[in-house]
């Protein structure tokens, strides 16, 4: 990654997680482990990694709980400034109310749910090259029609910002990562929820400023889904998503000290085994991540699901594609497929019948 200095960073982390609940329900979506570390961890190493230093975090849910763990951020080489946002605000609220806090004359803004291998050193060269006001990260996918699109023109100019469309005139859509120069944030608006999709940025181009975008084909994953944070997880641990706050080597699983499994169990395809998990004989574990204390009897299939802490899986039983809150029991035999939820603390009995949705 090419080295950046004389920047600031912002990372937004306000939101409340609703489309991974019931995982959310006892911890903020960036302070899940993933990969055996909050998920915030593997940004801000990527951020340090960049040479950045100066890191702002947005937040507003659970707002404690990031200071707690990341203190004032000398662990990781970086100084964190946090603030906390009382209302929510939407991204472009959330950006203009840290604008205080900011100390260069250019900020790199993120999405605190996005896993990306993006250079953030071109990001940011690209951006003074420019001369932009804003410079957008824009991600080449293959289903555009999913995402807005943002077409750019022959000198990188972003020209239009598009709604979701089975037509989509490109296949670079809007990333979650941005550049802003401090003066053109300290003119959004304060003091109300500010879009920067629907307000900001069509603003900005009416107006007549200078968007660049920064077009990328790297790795890129919005973690904001039960299926795409396991996915992510697990890219984590192979070493198909960066980042240098991986607590062990890079492999096809990650067992963690205080982690019990044994001999024949199967830990494999990107799993991580939390501290004080058990994974009991026979038993496979693929794709998943089991949180801390978490227990998956003999001969039980774990497959691409992810357990909370302290939650439990019985013997014989099958989860495919499963969400299990901390503390929720299944029961031997069960068999839990794809889209299941059982929230915290629910026991599901033995030889129950097969559970497809929320329990």
């Amino acid at each position: 990654m090419t080295s950046v200095s004389g920047v600031d960073a912002v990372v937004l982390v306000g939101g409340k997680g609703t489309r991974l609940r019931p995982l959310t329900l006892s911890a903020p979506k960036p302070m899940l482990p993933t990969a055996g570390a909050p998920f915030l961890s593997h940004l801000l190493s990527r951020i340090s990694d960049a040479g950045i230093t100066h890191v702002v975090l947005g937040t507003s849910y659970r707002a404690e709980v990031f200071r707690d763990y990341f203190g004032d951020g000398s662990a990781m080489g970086l100084e964190l400034d946090y603030v906390v946002e009382e209302e929510p605000l939407d991204t472009g609220g959330a950006i203009r109310n840290v604008a205080d806090r900011l100390r260069a004359d250019d900020a790199v803004i993120f999405n605190g749910d996005i896993l990306s291998g993006a250079d953030l050193g071109a990001l940011v060269d690209t951006h003074r090259t420019a001369g932009a006001d804003v410079t957008l990260h824009l991600q080449r996918v293959a289903d555009p029609s999913r995402f807005g699109s943002v077409p750019t023109d022959g000198d990188g100019r972003v020209t239009a910002f598009l709604e979701k469309s089975a037509e989509a005139p490109t296949d670079q859509i809007n990333a979650g990562c941005y550049v802003f120069r401090r003066r053109t944030i300290e003119k959004m608006p304060t003091g109300r929820p500010v879009s920067v999709e629907r307000e900001t940025f069509p603003g900005l181009l009416a107006d007549g400023a200078h968007l660049q975008g920064y077009v990328d084909t790297s790795y890129w994953l919005d973690v904001g889904t039960p299926e795409a944070f396991v996915r992510g997880s697990a890219d984590l641990v192979r070493g198909i998503a960066p980042s240098s706050a991986l607590p062990g080597p890079i492999g096809d699983r990650l067992v963690l000290e205080g982690a019990e499994v044994a001999g024949d169990a199967d830990i494999c395809e990107g799993s991580s085994v939390g501290p004080g998990a058990t994974v009991g004989a026979g038993a496979r574990v693929a794709g998943s991540v089991l949180f801390p204390d978490s227990q998956v009897a003999d001969g039980a299939v774990v497959d691409r699901s992810v357990l909370g802490a302290g939650a439990r899986v019985g013997e014989g039983a099958v989860l495919r594609g499963v969400v299990l809150g901390d503390g929720a029991v299944v029961g031997s035999g069960c068999e839990l497929l794809d889209g299941a939820r059982v929230w915290p603390r629910v026991t599901l009995p033995d030889r129950s019948i097969r559970f497809s949705s929320d329990a």
